[in-house]
Parts: C-alpha cells; structure tokens; sequence
C-alpha cells in the first residue's frame, strides 16, 4: 500500500512537472507572439468624458469639429451626421444654419425631372468631399479614405488607436523600407500608411485661443470622432441614473411589502393538541 502511494505521488510530481513545463512553453510562446506584431499597441489615455458621471466638454467638440473641417474633411466624410444634431453641442442655430447654407447640394428632380442645386439646411448631412467612391478612389491613388462616423467604433482600441495614429508618425527604423507615397506609422498594421501627417503644430487657430499643438488637435478630434460614433452617450448615462434609482425605490418597496404580508405568518406559533 505504501508503495502505492509512493508511486502515485511519484507520477503526481511527473505530471505537475511537466504541466507547469507545458505552461511555461505555452507562455514563452505567447510572449513570442505578442512581440512578433507588426504594430504598435496604442497609448491608454484616461478620457474624462467615459466616466459613469462624465459628460462630453462641449468647447473640446467644438474645437475637434473645427479640425474635422479644416483638415479630416478634405478626404474624409462623416454621413451619418447631419448639421441639426450639432445643434446645442458644437454650435448655436444659426451659426449652423449659416454654415450649411455655405455648401450646395444636390436636390431634386424638379417639376421638370431635373436636378438642381440648392443652399444646405440643417437637415442635410455633413457634406462629402468626392460625389461617388470611384472619384475618391481616383483622388487617392485607388485606395477609398473611410467614412469616419464609426471610426472609433470600429477600430480596436476605439479612441486610443485613433490618437495614437494621428501623432505616431515618425521616421522609419532602419531596415524598414517604405515604397512610394507612404508613410511610416508604427500604430497602423504593417506600419506604411497611405495617408500624409495630417496635423502639424499650428496647423489649427482655434477660436478660444487654445494652442494648436499636434497632441491637442488629435485629442479635440479624436473626442468629436468619438461623439459621432456614440451622440446618445450623454443620455444614456441619464436615463441609467433614472433607471437605477426607479429599480432601487422599487426593491425597497417590495422588500418592504413582503415583510409586511408575511410578517404575520411568519410570527405566529402552531399548537397541536392531543384529541381529547
């Protein structure tokens, strides 16, 4: 019997041994991996506005909106939002009223089948900058530049990876060769990227006198992307507070109600009574 259990043991340690060894191989092997990547993993940045009790800051909006318009927007579009959802969040009425009027857009047919050309309004979209996907393909060598309503949605990382993108250019390593027209950025996959430095320092003369550095721009940018990808956060964070504070009223109540009914039941004493 002894004997037994000395064997056991014995193949006990043999297993634990070569687990731990198929463990250690296995995490060799993912360290291997992770370092063996062809990106940058982005900088985590602590945002205010992703706090439970945090809001967007609408001057940072608008301030990302004036990027999006003097620089993002010359390649880039953002469809999926039209100038009345800015309303309140990045500018008064009538400043985007007047600003929609400045683009004119294609409407129609008319009475008499025809397209035509009128000042925008609020309830147009934000405007493309190519009529179609093929002329902004033949603008841009082939390659289509995405629509950024989603864009932090959907890339990993989200806000991370797009501020990260926007000031990780840098020159390339040595050993690394770059073809023509591309540029080197460790935080996109491959590291070449077709799209040029976009910010540059004092690129940008923003309104309230913020300095226009390259950090800033990408963070005002980066936190309008964010916006357009989520407008209904702000709200959303209320209505969770009406929710939980409904749920909660509601729990004490029912708590309550239950004691009171069965207090009763639970309080009284059963007799039985030998029959006589």
């Amino acid at each position: 019997m002894a004997h037994r259990l000395r064997t056991a043991f014995k193949h006990g340690h043999r297993a634990t041994a070569a687990l731990g060894a198929s463990a250690a191989a296995a995490s060799t092997a993912a360290a291997v991996t992770l370092l063996s990547d062809d990106v940058v993993h982005p900088i985590e940045i602590d945002w205010e506005h992703m706090g439970l009790f945090s809001s967007y800051d609408c001057a940072a909006l608008r301030r990302g909106f004036h990027v999006y318009r003097q620089v993002c927007a010359t390649c880039h579009s953002i469809e999926r939002i039209h100038y009345r959802e800015l309303v309140g969040v990045t500018h008064t009425t009538d400043e985007l009223i007047e600003m929609a009027s400045e683009v004119d857009v294609l409407d129609g047919p008319n009475d008499e089948g025809e397209m035509f050309e009128r000042p925008g309004k609020l309830t147009d979209p934000l405007p493309s900058p190519y009529a179609n996907e093929e002329a902004g393909r033949a603008a841009n060598g082939g390659a289509l530049p995405p629509d950024l309503s989603l864009m932090v949605k959907a890339r990993h990382a989200g806000q991370d990876y797009v501020f990260s993108l926007l000031t990780g250019y840098c020159d390339p390593p040595a050993g690394k060769p770059m073809m023509t027209g591309l540029y080197y950025n460790p935080y996109f996959p491959g590291g070449a990227i077709a799209m040029p430095p976009p910010l540059s320092d004092g690129g940008i003369e923003y309104e309230d006198g913020t300095p226009g550095t390259i950090s800033q721009q990408a963070k005002d940018v980066t936190e309008f992307l964010n916006w357009c990808a989520e407008p209904e956060a702000d709200e959303r964070k209320k209505q969770a507070g009406q929710y939980i504070t409904v749920i909660a009223f509601a729990a004490l109540m029912s708590g309550y109600y239950k004691r009171l009914k069965w207090a009763p039941y639970k309080t009284r004493a059963i007799s039985y009574l030998p029959k006589p």
